[in-house]
């Protein structure tokens, strides 16, 4: 799938470089999949076969690591992820505690492999992983590498580690917490998480920088104007699962449709849609089906950046209520940053990005009624939309840029 971190990342390496610095983008477990020009290196680390074997099989630290090179394929691994129905945390306990453990878990020669490249090959000045959950090499790093700092982002680990098997998922949370003592610079997108995950993993609230989430700006166009005749278009742009809330917005959707005076509004949907995935949707386009809405709903699958960005320009207004506290919120930047409006429940990173930007509304979460009640205000209100979005685009610029995250890393790396 594209995968919201994983572009993010991309993004911030092309800007680093783009201001001078020698960056280098690797892959963990899978090769990278992003909508834009990807500048990841060739190789994978820790293969998500070759970790998964490691784990079923510990034998197989006997087998030369040549003889089993052949698993880190980065061919192999993008055809069996593409046939793969998705990662399922309550299944993975004992596997995360092992990465989690190192150079002292089963995946130990992966993890020789990997501090020895970085030792003969490459010196890194600085190190940045995109997530804790990835951090296990690190204090074999730290005392290999005494000279290299050592950055971690905090986005969305504590998603994944709630799903955990409780025994798992607190033997997870102490390793972190240990991992973090070694860590100099943690990085975050907003003060919600910073104190979240400070508290988690015992982490001093000094130790975490906060950097505004950032978007690889695309080309500014005007918005054409909206004809008054045309259906209002609601848009949901994101993963397609339970945890980014489809099912509510649907809700919200059905509720508005039935309202007097609303007489033409439609739902369009896009996103990845895993296999594991398929009989969601089905549920939610059976539920609008049968409130007679059927010819109102559109899914238009997974597209590209540039048809994304026409898609999400297409819209009236974008909401995409997850349940949970989302730590970021990408697709509201990429939303707002073409002119459509949002509208997020408040909680997680929503109010802070919203707060900051402008170009939007906030719900109480999970409340499908009120957040139907605010997509109505935003239907018969046109000056509405159009309040909202002044002067949001400058803000983007000046605030979340991926220029701007490029300069506020490269003083994490160095400070």
């Amino acid at each position: 799938m594209y995968c919201g971190s994983c572009m993010h990342d991309n993004s911030l390496a092309r800007a680093m470089r783009a201001a001078g610095d020698d960056v280098l983008l690797q892959p963990i477990y899978t090769p990278i999949r992003t909508d834009e020009v990807d500048v990841a290196g060739n190789d994978v680390f820790f293969g998500g076969i070759q970790v998964y074997a490691l784990q079923r099989f510990p034998w197989l630290t006997r087998v030369p690591r040549w003889a089993r090179s052949w698993m880190d394929s980065p061919r192999l691994l993008r055809w069996v992820t593409a046939k793969a129905a998705g990662t399922d945390p309550s299944e993975l306990g004992a596997l995360t505690v092992s990465m989690l453990r190192g150079e002292h878990g089963r995946q130990s020669t992966e993890v020789d492999r990997l501090v020895e490249w970085l030792e003969k090959e490459i010196r890194p000045d600085a190190i940045i992983f995109s997530n804790i959950l990835i951090a296990g090499a690190i204090p074999t790093i730290r005392s290999r590498l005494p000279e290299t700092r050592l950055i971690v982002l905090l986005q969305g680990d504590d998603v994944f580690l709630d799903h955990l098997p409780p025994t798992f998922q607190t033997q997870s949370i102490e390793l972190c917490s240990e991992i973090a003592t070694q860590v100099h610079r943690f990085v975050c997108h907003s003060e919600f998480y910073r104190a979240k995950m400070g508290d988690m993993f015992s982490i001093d609230s000094a130790r975490i920088d906060v950097h505004p989430l950032s978007i690889d700006l695309p080309p500014a166009s005007p918005r054409p104007p909206r004809d008054d005749r045309s259906p209002f278009r609601i848009g949901y742009f994101a993963r397609i699962a339970p945890e980014k809330g489809l099912h509510l917005l649907a809700d919200a959707f059905i509720d508005l449709a039935g309202r007097e005076g609303v007489d033409s509004v439609e739902l369009h949907v896009a996103g990845w849609l895993g296999d594991h995935r398929r009989e969601y949707l089905k549920m939610i386009k059976s539920k609008i089906d049968l409130a007679g809405l059927g010819d109102r709903f559109t899914y238009h699958g997974s597209p590209e950046r540039d048809e994304k960005f026409k898609l999400l320009q297409s819209f009236d207004v974008l909401s995409v209520p997850a349940p949970y506290q989302d730590p970021k919120g990408l697709f509201i930047l990429e939303s707002l940053a073409v002119g459509t409006p949002v509208i997020q429940p408040d909680h997680g990173a929503f109010g802070e990005l919203l707060r900051s930007t402008g170009g939007g509304w906030l719900a109480p979460p999970g409340d499908t009624a009120a957040l139907a009640d605010a997509i109505e205000r935003v239907y018969r209100d046109g000056e509405l939309r159009s309040s909202a979005m002044r002067g949001v685009r400058e803000t983007l610029a000046q605030r979340h840029s991926i220029e701007t995250a490029a300069v506020a890393m490269r003083h994490a790396c160095l400070s």
